[in-house]
């Protein structure tokens, strides 16, 4: 027997208590609000850059971070500073600067850009070696651009190894060369390397501010027996029900039939499949929070579960979802459907 039902798409549904409670937390590691830097790439971590955007600008939050320039206009109205940290300019707005990201990047920036200088302190990803200092301040005035930052990131501040230390002492040592540096061209530098994990590290904020992500967000994680913080994830997946179907014993379900019925059971069809974000890895493992199957393999657009619920919680912690597929909560978020409705729920 097959019950049609409705054909939609799931629902991101975001908890405000969950994000305040979190900012909360991390204004008192860092000892002020001013101090805190909204990381809001990629689409928020998949929360809605605009909505999370709104939602931080009324609890008090001035400053932002993105990776792109038209990330930056599409909330450039609820910060006084946005830091872009993979782009050049197309238009001057006085509120944005830029990375440089390398030494030859430097002639790709406009005169008269406001610029943040990445120094590579151990990550060798990005940033300019600690011994091109001179040499990059020396090019961005000949560029005609304004360094108003200078900055870091570290490599493994989550977990329990000797890197953080000597990360922040190298980031700390250049900080006085930086500063004369820059008095000498007449510009004010701001120093910052901490991410969510790195804020957590000590408990003094010794820099001008952090970029706080996935703490943000509540899905940070720390090695044991580093200080977890309690942390409350803001975001929980909902999915509708499309149509509700009785299994025979022996009856198979989906591509390829991976999944076979001991015995005669119900499941049902929801709005979300590995286009919206649903990790195919998923398939035939994954139990929700609610102790809920998931039966046979996740399809573009929609996923069975051993359920007839209108409305399936799919997870309200990412990092949960992530360990049933091996990786990490940061992927999850990231691969979320732009195009799924987000709301508040509280």
């Amino acid at each position: 027997m097959t019950l049609a039902y409705n054909i939609g798409m799931g629902t991101i549904k975001l908890s405000r208590e969950a994000l305040h409670w979190n900012l909360d937390i991390i204004a008192q590691q860092v000892g002020a609000i001013d101090k805190i830097a909204v990381v809001l790439k990629d689409n928020a971590y998949g929360h809605g850059a605009k909505i999370i955007a709104k939602e931080v600008q009324q609890y008090g939050i001035k400053q932002a971070v993105v990776r792109l320039e038209r990330e930056a206009l599409e909330v450039t109205e609820y910060f006084d500073r946005i830091l872009i940290l993979a782009d050049v300019p197309t238009v001057l707005n006085p509120a944005f600067s830029y990375t440089i990201n390398t030494i030859d990047s430097i002639s790709s920036f406009p005169c008269g850009t406001k610029v943040e200088l990445k120094i590579d302190t151990g990550m060798h990803r990005h940033g300019i070696a600690t011994g091109d200092l001179e040499y990059a301040f020396k090019r961005m005035s000949q560029q005609g651009l304004e360094c108003v930052g200078v900055m870091s990131h570290y490599k493994s501040a989550d977990t329990l190894s000797s890197e953080w230390f000597w990360q922040r002492k190298a980031f700390d040592d250049l900080k006085e060369n930086a500063m004369k540096l820059a008095k000498s061209y007449g510009w004010t530098v701001r120093f910052h390397i901490s991410n969510s994990a790195g804020t957590f590290r000590s408990s003094q904020c010794t820099d001008d501010l952090v970029r706080i992500g996935i703490a943000l967000y509540g899905c940070l994680q720390m090695d044991t027996p580093l200080i977890q913080p309690a942390l409350k994830p803001v975001l929980s997946l909902m999915g509708e029900r499309i149509a509700t179907r009785s299994l025979k014993a022996g009856q198979r379900v989906g591509y390829n039939g991976i999944y076979e019925a001991s015995e005669d059971e119900v499941v049902s069809t929801y709005d979300l499949g590995y286009a919206n974000g649903l990790d195919r890895l998923a398939s035939n493992r994954y139990i929700t929070p609610e102790g809920i199957a998931l039966r046979g393999r996740i399809s573009m657009d929609s996923a069975t579960f051993s359920t007839d619920v209108d409305e399936l919680l799919i997870f309200n912690d990412a990092n949960a979802y992530a360990a049933s597929v091996g990786t990490i909560g940061y992927e999850i978020l990231a691969c979320l459907d732009k195009a799924l409705k987000r709301e508040w729920c509280d």
